[in-house]
């Protein structure tokens, strides 16, 4: 966070971005072998952002 005029100033998409790669190597480091893209993109929840229409 950076401090700007003595007001904190958050990056909430860099914040998201950091939890997400997180979120990506726990699920790699608990993996028995490479996570599949399938496994990926539900670590990523990619399909949560896709519009079904």
């Amino acid at each position: 966070m950076a401090r700007i005029g003595g007001t904190t100033v958050q990056d909430h998409v860099a914040l998201a971005e950091i939890e997400l790669c997180g979120e990506l190597i726990i699920a790699a480091s608990a993996a028995e072998d490479r996570l599949s893209l399938e496994s990926i993109d539900e670590v990523l929840r990619v399909a949560e952002e896709q519009d079904p229409a």
